[in-house]
């Protein structure tokens, strides 16, 4: 279904992300330069460093934004943890999906609230994290894992962020092609080794007009991943691309780019799925000369030149 259809309010998560720090919270603690340090609030502890201590009692009941200065006389600036810094600090099994890739999923799969969304695999849980906030009480994530611990760091992270079980999260262990049981399915996001191996599963999930997202780390997944896409049938053209990230400094007058950027995480294939019993276009834009292999005919690829030939003139692309 593509429109969420109404539902009973799911229960609230445990965690409350906005107002007076509480018991349980976890606090970020940012010193004058810039370094961070987690802590979980508890009554009658003491956050201690090199440069002094602070009571836990002092932050509990202040709002977000508020400034403490340790027993050393460093001040300390405190906010609760986004999602963005949750998750790139999160403990973890498999590596994470970072917060640039992870918001292009949400904005380029179109996830929306109340969406019912495959998730293979669920890593250590960074992703998840972004698919239930967007998808809200009304929707469902449903998360596939084939490794068993990789599995339990991700109900860890994602109930620690959430402060408890998210109630719109569903968490199997096992291969999507083995284990998947959704139908009806808006989005599926696979972030896996070979998601071409998904496709069959996939198109009997998804409705017409549902989404495919793949997230893979290589040129060689990626064309893999384009090109099954476009064999399969069940799916309009894919589109591939990936998001560079640059901070800048400034600084007065001295303004420029920051010497390091977050770069190469990933790339990112979409693709609608079809209705039933539709043939895809045909493309009509043409391939770059060479580009595919020659059938086993001796004869050679389009704009390749036979032994003793001439090299072709230079064209222009109309």
């Amino acid at each position: 279904m593509s429109e969420p259809q109404p539902t009973e309010p799911a229960p609230a998560t445990g965690r409350i992300p906005h107002g007076p720090f509480r018991p349980g919270d976890q606090v970020q603690l940012t010193d004058p330069k810039g370094r961070i340090n987690t802590i979980t609030l508890q009554p009658g502890k003491l956050y201690h460093s090199h440069k002094g201590s602070v009571p836990h009692d002092d932050i509990i009941g202040s709002p977000e934004g508020t400034v403490y200065r340790s027993s050393g006389g460093v001040e300390y600036l405190a906010f609760r943890p986004l999602l963005a810094d949750f998750a790139v600090r999160m403990p973890r099994g498999a590596a994470v999906v970072y917060p640039k890739d992870a918001a292009q999923i949400v904005a380029m799969a179109d996830i929306f609230p109340g969406a019912r969304v495959i998730e293979a695999g669920a890593g250590s849980g960074a992703l998840s994290c972004f698919l239930l906030r967007a998808v809200g009480e009304h929707g469902l994530v449903s998360s596939y894992e084939r490794r068993p611990d990789f599995a339990d760091i991700a109900r860890a992270n994602v109930e620690k962020f959430f402060g408890g079980p998210h109630p719109s999260w569903r968490l199997t262990v096992g291969s999507l092609e083995d284990a998947l049981t959704e139908t009806e399915a808006d989005r599926v996001v696979l972030d896996m080794l070979a998601p071409w191996e998904t496709l069959d599963a996939v198109a009997k999930a998804l409705i017409p007009g549902g989404m495919i997202c793949a997230y893979i780390a290589t040129t060689t997944q990626m064309s893999r991943v384009v090109e099954d896409l476009r064999a399969h049938g069940a799916f309009a053209e894919p589109y591939a691309f990936e998001t560079l990230l640059r901070s800048w400094h400034v600084d007065g007058l001295a303004v420029r780019p920051d010497h390091r950027m977050v770069g190469h995480t990933g790339f990112l294939v979409t693709a609608r799925r079809l209705a039933d019993g539709v043939t895809p276009p045909v493309r009509r834009r043409r391939p770059a000369k060479g580009a595919h292999p020659a059938p086993e005919t001796g004869t050679p690829a389009a704009g390749a030149s036979a032994p003793g030939d001439a090299a072709p003139a230079p064209t222009t692309e109309p």
